[in-house]
């Protein structure tokens, strides 16, 4: 397999710039040491919030370990907190902006090895889908990253469609990823059961309301991908589809199968285990998945290309799997 794309990266600038309004003072994410010259801590509300190493900035770094992993492309989003959705508009911008040129520069770095996915400001739709515009004005981007719903509201609701509309209009691909799951107060345990749990299930409801919403159908050519295999929404999905069927009030929310809808859709990899991805690959189609790690966070699948070989699947599949699929959602030349 000549080619291996993984479109599920984060990073993390080395520095951020200072918050320049005291509305979003309390929540302005800054940078601080760490306990050593590879680390640094991320600090939102005088807290640590996650302490980072140096493989979310050093090219060098993350040019290793893609070399170790077998992966030739990295496609680079900013950690999903950095996205800020809660601090005022304007301070918003100037944050993503920020973020933005952080990943440019990195992509710079290495020509051909990386690719930009940035952010922008989705508490303004209306701003957001400029900066959508702006950003597929700069070669060094594909599209863009938001999260499952924006301060609670599902990006399904309907205030949202001008950021859809603008990434469907300039081709700009979307990878959605979970952000501050519904219901983890539900959860028993360790903080980190968040991200293990309740993102899978934040995501399946992402993706449901989507359709069920009509947003899907309306802008048909959107290119918009889902982190870790979709969450749970390969086993709902079914469910979904047969109350499409023999509910009214169910199938009067969605002109077309669900399950249709579900294999336009893109997916990452991102599910730890070879024969789930192998019922995921046979729900939604060999042309909708593709590599997908959360490098460098210590989630991250360390062995994507094996966890794909694992399958079984025919060799023209894996190819597709790994880096064919991404080709498409980011609308890379061949």
């Amino acid at each position: 397999m000549a080619t291996a794309i993984d479109i599920h990266t984060h990073i993390v600038p080395f520095e951020l710039p200072d918050c320049p309004a005291a509305a979003s003072a309390t929540r302005w994410p800054q940078m601080q040491p760490g306990a050593d010259c590879h680390h640094r801590n991320v600090v939102i509300a005088g807290k640590i919030f996650r302490t980072v190493s140096d493989d979310c900035w050093d090219v060098s770094r993350r040019l290793s370990a893609m070399d170790a992993a077998g992966i030739t492309t990295q496609v680079l989003s900013p950690m999903p907190e950095l996205l800020s959705y809660w601090i005022d508009t304007r301070d918003a911008l100037v944050l993503g902006r920020a973020v933005n040129d952080a990943i440019g520069a990195i992509v710079e770095q290495a020509p051909g090895r990386f690719i930009g996915l940035g952010m922008v400001p989705m508490q303004d739709p209306e701003l957001a889908a400029r900066e959508v515009e702006a950003l597929m004005r700069d070669e060094r981007f594909r599209g863009v990253e938001i999260g499952t719903n924006v301060n609670g509201i599902s990006i399904a609701d309907p205030r949202f469609a001008p950021v859809f509309a603008a990434a469907e209009a300039t081709g700009a691909a979307i990878f959605v990823h979970a952000l501050h799951p519904g219901g983890d107060n539900h959860l028993i345990g360790s903080p980190a059961l968040k991200a293990v749990v309740a993102f899978p299930c934040e995501t399946a409801l992402a993706i449901a309301g989507l359709m069920t919403s009509g947003t899907l159908s309306r802008f048909p050519r959107l290119r918009i991908a889902f982190s870790h295999g979709g969450g749970a929404f390969g086993l709902v999905l079914p469910r979904l589809l047969h109350g499409w069927k023999v509910l009214a009030s169910v199938g009067k929310a969605m002109t077309e199968s669900p399950a249709e809808i579900a294999r336009r859709l893109y997916y990452d990899s991102l599910v730890y285990d070879a024969t789930t991805l192998d019922f995921l690959v046979r729900v939604f189609g060999e042309r909708q998945i593709m590599i997908g790690t959360d490098y460098p966070f210590d989630i991250f699948e360390r062995d994507p290309i094996g966890v794909v070989r694992a399958t079984g699947l025919p060799d023209a599949t894996l190819e597709r799997l790994t880096g064919g699929n991404a080709r498409q959602f980011l609308r890379l030349p061949h």
